[in-house]
């Protein structure tokens, strides 16, 4: 079913890592690492991962214990 122009993206669970979020955070890295050509791949799974990371740490220290 197309969805119509115009319409909201669909909702997100609040822990969700977005696109922009990755693809800035891997922009990040890439600078850090002076800027190496051929490494987009690395540099999005890695940022991909930290993220990841994160938002684990996170919810380990936001939930609390039983």
């Amino acid at each position: 079913m197309p969805v119509p122009t115009g319409a909201p993206p669909p909702p997100r669970a609040p822990d969700s890592i977005t696109f922009e979020q990755i693809r800035e955070r891997a922009y990040e890295l890439w600078e850090r690492n002076h800027r190496p050509e051929g490494f987009e791949i690395e540099f999005w799974l890695l940022a991909e991962r930290e993220l990841r990371k994160e938002r684990e740490r996170q919810k380990a220290t936001d939930t609390p214990p039983s």
